[in-house]
This record gives structure tokens, C-alpha cells and sequence, in this order.
């Protein structure tokens, strides 16, 4: 059971809200150059406001060709991830065929070039920066309990709105969920807050019963609801403009959402659009793998590593562990117990989790963590006996 105590409040967001459609748009690239080139280089960014969207980055492909053919491709990926989210009314949120639609690529600098990939085939990391990855024992998926409730919630609602069940939401939603960790060390929902958008004219009684009814409640059972439990569903009124045409959005600003809700620090960087030899992305993603073994092994309930990383260097310059005052327990002999089983130089992190794969596109909604699906290397654990045996 975790040691942690008091609230703790985290939130998600559906595929619909505006940065996420840039977390899409840009993995969609990226896993569009991946598909020509294992080894392609790829920094994409992506901008919605309105009717518009600008995709922008640098990039390096072995033939030219494979540059030249994304880039002519790059607007139909735009449009076909706009339509796979489910827009389509220019009136509330983003048309996918009339929108307009600028393509600014770039070619890699050479010197990040020569960094990053050295003569003897070793890859340096592709800058410096840190990294965190965390591991929680309160829930079966080893994630913090409020990020997992608050991706449950976008899921249902999104389920609810692509089977036609709910048939007057839209894309565009959000949840948060407080949890407030007890003395006895039982976890509680506190608050639920859900906002989706939904189809103009509809009455917000029946909006907010039937989300109530057919997402908060199926998600937060009875064994998880507070006495007091506050459910806010909509709680700023109609939410009929969605999308783009309601707010900006930019490739990176869900990073929290992305990763642990707040349950632990993060490095800062962001991770959709970003090739493997960028640590921002595959650090973290090692850096999970790591705490979610350590937590798997029985070690401790919960466990925070960071990595940290000097463009152009293979090898880490730090590596530690927090083990959050778990007794009995070196953490300093479980970094070294990590360090010795798992290869953490960015070609071995891309090795070991396949992330030369055009796997990308599906991370860019409902988290990057706590997923037992196809192409979510990192959360497997395939070396808890190693590390007990490291440990003895």
C-alpha cells in the first residue's frame, strides 16, 4: 500500500483538447518518418488556433527521399488525424477539409548531427536535461490513483462518444479527480471535476446526469467514493465551442497529464513529435521501466528514478533512486543493481524497447504510462528476478 498521505488532485485530457491534437499531428510524423527510416531524426512541432494548423520541425532522414515524401505527406496526415479525433464543424471546433494547413520543415543541424551519432555507432544522447520515472503499488497498473481515475474518465466519455451512446459529446473533454490518502491507508475520491464539450442546444440537466450515470460513476465505484463526494460536472455551463476554435493549442503542454498527474517531479521536457535519441522521451520512458521493476520486485511500494543526460554522451551522468523512506532498503544499492542490468545509453534504451518502431501515435492520448498495450515496451518487467538477485 503507498506511505503517501493528505490530497492529491491530477487530471486528463481527451484526444479533442487543443495541445493534444498537437501530441497527435506531431507522433503521427514522427511515426511517418519511422516507417521510411528506423533511424530518421525528428523534432516535430505542431500549432492549431481556429482553422489553422502549422506543423514545423528539423529532421534527418539516410535518404533524402524519405525527407521529401513525409513532408509532401504531411498536410493528409494532418487532415486524417483531425478526422480519426472525430472533427468536423468549422461552426464549434475544426473542419479536417477546409482548414488550412502550413508545413515548415527543416533539415537537422549537423552539428546536433555529428553529437548525437558518433563514428564508432554509438548514439549521444540528443541533449542534456533529467528525466524522472515512477512506480506506485495502489493501483494494478503500478500508477499514482488520481492520474489513473482521471484517464479512466476520458476514456469512458470518449467510449460513450464513438459508440454513439452519448451521442451529443464531442471531442473535446477534460476530468481531474482529487483522492485523499488516509491514516488508515485507504485512498478515497474526493472530487471529480468533468467538462466535455457537446452538441449546441442541449440541456445541461441531461448533460450532467448522463455523465454522471454513464462515466463518473461506472469509473469511481463504491468502494473508492468519499461520503462526501463532490462530482462537478460541467461546472462552468455550456461548453458548445471546442477544439481549436475555443483554445490555442502547441505540441507539449500536457506533460503532467502525459506522465505521473503530479505524484512526482518531472524534468521538463516533453515527449510527442520527438525521435528516441531525444532522452526527453526515452529517458523517461527507461526511467519508468526501472521504478515499475523495482515496485514489481517487491522492493518498495513506491519508487521515483531519475536519469539525467549531457548532449552528445551516451552514458547517464547521474543515476538515482527514491525509494520515499522505505525501510530496510539501500537506495543507492538499487541504482547500482539498476545500472548494472539495464543498458541506459540511448542506443541501448532503443534497443531494448523497440523505440525505432512507428509505435508513436497511439501515446499521444490517456497517458504514456500504465498501458498494457501493443508497442508499450516499458511497461513490461521482463528482469524482476535479475534485480532481486542483484540484491540479494
Amino acid at each position: 500500500m503507498s506511505t503517501r498521505r493528505g490530497l492529491l488532485t491530477s487530471e486528463s485530457v481527451s484526444a479533442g483538447h487543443p495541445d493534444k491534437i498537437c501530441d497527435r499531428i506531431s507522433d503521427a510524423i514522427l511515426d511517418a518518418f519511422l516507417a521510411r527510416d528506423s533511424r530518421a531524426r525528428v523534432a516535430c512541432e505542431t500549432f492549431v488556433a481556429d482553422q489553422r494548423v502549422i506543423v514545423a520541425g528539423e529532421f534527418r532522414t539516410a535518404d533524402p527521399a524519405h525527407f521529401a515524401a513525409v513532408r509532401d505527406q504531411a498536410e493528409a496526415i494532418v487532415r486524417q488525424a483531425l478526422r480519426e479525433i472525430g472533427y468536423g464543424d468549422a461552426a464549434h471546433d475544426i473542419d479536417p477539409d477546409r482548414c488550412t494547413v502550413e508545413v515548415c520543415f527543416n533539415r537537422q543541424s549537423p552539428n546536433i548531427a555529428a553529437g548525437t551519432d558518433h563514428d564508432d555507432g554509438a548514439i549521444g544522447a540528443g541533449d542534456q536535461g533529467m528525466m524522472f520515472g515512477y512506480a506506485s503499488d495502489e493501483t494494478e497498473t503500478l500508477m499514482p490513483l488520481p492520474i489513473w481515475l482521471a484517464h479512466q474518465l476520458i476514456r469512458r466519455v470518449t467510449e460513450a462518444r464513438v459508440s454513439g451512446r452519448l451521442p451529443f459529446l464531442r471531442p473535446d473533454a477534460k476530468s481531474q479527480v482529487t483522492v485523499r490518502y488516509q491514516e488508515d491507508g485507504r485512498a478515497v475520491v474526493d472530487t471529480v471535476v468533468l467538462s466535455t464539450q457537446h452538441a449546441a442546444g442541449l440541456d445541461l440537466a441531461q448533460l450532467r446526469e448522463a455523465i454522471l450515470e454513464d462515466v463518473i460513476l461506472p469509473v469511481i465505484g463504491e468502494e473508492l467514493r468519499s461520503p462526501t463526494l463532490r462530482t462537478l460536472i460541467n461546472p462552468a455551463g455550456a461548453f458548445e465551442i471546442g477544439g481549436p476554435k475555443g483554445d490555442t493549442g502547441l505540441t507539449g503542454r500536457k506533460i503532467i497529464v502525459d506522465t505521473y498527474g503530479g505524484a512526482c517531479p518531472h524534468g521538463g521536457g516533453a515527449f510527442s513529435g520527438k525521435d528516441a535519441t531525444k532522452v526527453d522521451r526515452s529517458g523517461a520512458y527507461v526511467a519508468r521501466w526501472l521504478a515499475k521493476h523495482v515496485v514489481a520486485a517487491g522492493i518498495a511500494p513506491r519508487c521515483t528514478v531519475q536519469l539525467a543526460y549531457a548532449i552528445g554522451v551516451a552514458e547517464p551522468v547521474s543515476v538515482a533512486v527514491d525509494l520515499h523512506r522505505h525501510p530496510g532498503v539501500d537506495p543507492e544499492a538499487v541504482a547500482q543493481a539498476l545500472t548494472a542490468i539495464f543498458d541506459l545509453t540511448p542506443a541501448g534504451i532503443i534497443r531494448e524497447l523497440e523505440l525505432d518502431r512507428p509505435i508513436f501515435g497511439a501515446t499521444a492520448a490517456f497517458g504514456h504510462f500504465g498501458r498494457d498495450e501493443p508497442g508499450f515496451s516499458w511497461e513490461r518487467t521482463p528482469r524482476i528476478a535479475a534485480l532481486r538477485a542483484a540484491l540479494g
